[in-house]
């Protein structure tokens, strides 16, 4: 059998070549035009994107960019503005803190007009707000039936003050503020001073506002000097000096000291010159004193 040789398959005519070298040489040219030449169509950025920019928003869209900030006043008890709350009312830091400081005593505004006395915030601010404020029933009924007391319509008679040192528990408690525990508080007071000699002494008693003293003073007075114990301040040791209640320890330890070397005290001038003396409430205490 005879066989074909190997490099037979290696020789070509004269046009096969031609053929074979043209072939290549458009290869060649193809490959050069692919590699240097872009055939990506170029994105039309201007035209396109004016028209894009001039579309108008949806309606969805241009909720996105236009935010409303408003707080939206809804009815409320003012009693129980929070310090987030009140930020959102408008209220400063200062106006906040009052009404929080009035309800620790455990009262309660009840009227526009009492939220700014106690809060002092401005009438621009409580004309705005005020007409959102939401009180319990029978705090509107008893506003609105102050509006129409025949008291309004009759000769207002003068109120007669009651003597503080004959007041009883009862009488004390009829103080708006006042209950058992400040009733007996005051009545232990005096018990201990023998009676008030001035209706300032009450500031002295542990747990009474200054809205609270405002009070009784509108319902009681000092009809005159009571007959108190007196405190001989030139005989009486350091513990017997103590026993008057507005003599702590320093102070009597003052005055014993002040006489030992002054050969006595002698008259209210002197009370002002012992060391640490309450000489703010000087003219009081001196009416509890013998010399």
């Amino acid at each position: 059998m005879k066989t074909t040789s190997f490099t037979s398959y290696f020789k070509f005519s004269k046009a096969q070549r031609a053929g074979i070298f043209a072939l290549l040489l458009l290869i060649v040219i193809f490959q050069f035009v692919y590699f240097f030449i872009d055939f990506n169509p170029k994105p039309n950025t201007g035209s396109n994107k004016q028209q894009w920019v001039a579309l108008p928003l949806s309606k969805d869209s241009a909720s996105v960019y236009k935010k409303k900030n408003t707080y939206e006043l809804r009815p409320f008890n003012p009693n129980f503005i929070t310090d987030f709350k009140g930020y959102q009312l408008g209220m400063s830091v200062d106006e906040i803190d009052r009404l929080l400081a009035y309800r620790k005593t455990n009262r309660y505004v009840n009227s526009a007009q009492e939220f700014q006395q106690v809060t002092k915030v401005s009438d621009a601010l409580l004309h705005k707000i005020a007409p959102h404020f939401k009180f319990p029933d029978w705090v509107n009924k008893r506003n609105a039936a102050q509006h129409y007391k025949a008291s309004d319509f009759a000769v207002k008679e003068t109120k007669v003050l009651q003597d503080i040192n004959l007041a009883s528990a009862e009488d004390l408690k009829k103080v708006y503020g006042i209950g058992d525990g400040l009733s007996e508080r005051i009545l232990k007071e005096k018990e201990k001073l023998g009676g008030f000699v001035s209706m300032n002494q009450l500031q002295d008693v542990w747990g009474l506002s200054p809205e609270v003293v405002e009070n009784i003073n509108k319902a009681f007075k000092v009809s005159g000097l009571p007959k108190v114990r007196k405190f001989n301040v030139n005989q009486l040791n350091v513990k017997e000096l103590m026993q008057f209640p507005y003599f702590k320890y320093p102070v009597a330890k003052a005055i014993v000291t002040f006489r030992s070397m002054n050969n006595g005290i002698h008259s209210v001038e002197d009370l002002s010159k012992i060391s640490g003396f309450p000489v703010d409430k000087v003219e009081i205490i001196a009416l509890y004193l013998e010399f």
